[in-house]
């Protein structure tokens, strides 16, 4: 093999690699889908779905949208969890997060700041977008179609 050989052969992916890759994304679907099954049971066993309700409304969202809200997190996160279209349902579920970061956003940067900061919506947003970019991971039950670019044309 030449010099000019080695930068004009297509690489390809390891076996190991592939493997690795499926597993860190199968490990991602599951951290997201537990995350979003915490915030649904925060909404649910902590403040009440009410008690959210009237949270919403106080930051000039419509009340039952709490409802919708604790909904969404409650059946994408199983979703996520079970790999049923990880992919559709990551990227469904970004636009919850970015609401969350803005009814943050007053707070500051860190979510440890009274009344939660943004950072933490944000990056789960981020990483939710990353799961839909990159795939379903292994043990997937119903598998997404493929990502390719030239698609979104």
């Amino acid at each position: 093999m030449t010099a000019s050989t080695l930068h004009t052969t297509p690489r390809t992916p390891s076996r190991v690699q592939t493997s690795n890759t499926a597993q860190g994304l199968l490990l991602l679907r599951v951290a997201l889908g537990v995350m979003y099954l915490a915030h649904a049971g925060l909404k649910f066993f902590v403040f009440t779905l009410p008690g959210t309700a009237q949270f919403f409304a106080g930051q000039g969202l419509p009340g039952p949208l709490a409802y919708v809200v604790f909904a969404a997190e409650a059946v994408g996160g199983l979703l996520l969890m079970a790999g049923v279209y990880p992919r559709q349902v990551a990227l469904a579920l970004v636009p919850i997060l970015l609401g969350a970061a803005w009814v943050h956003a007053p707070n500051g940067w860190v979510f440890n700041a009274t009344g939660g900061g943004w950072e933490y919506p944000v990056f789960l947003a981020v990483v939710s977008v990353v799961q839909w970019l990159a795939g379903d991971g292994a043990g997937a039950l119903v598998r997404s179609e493929r990502f390719t670019p030239g698609a979104m044309a």
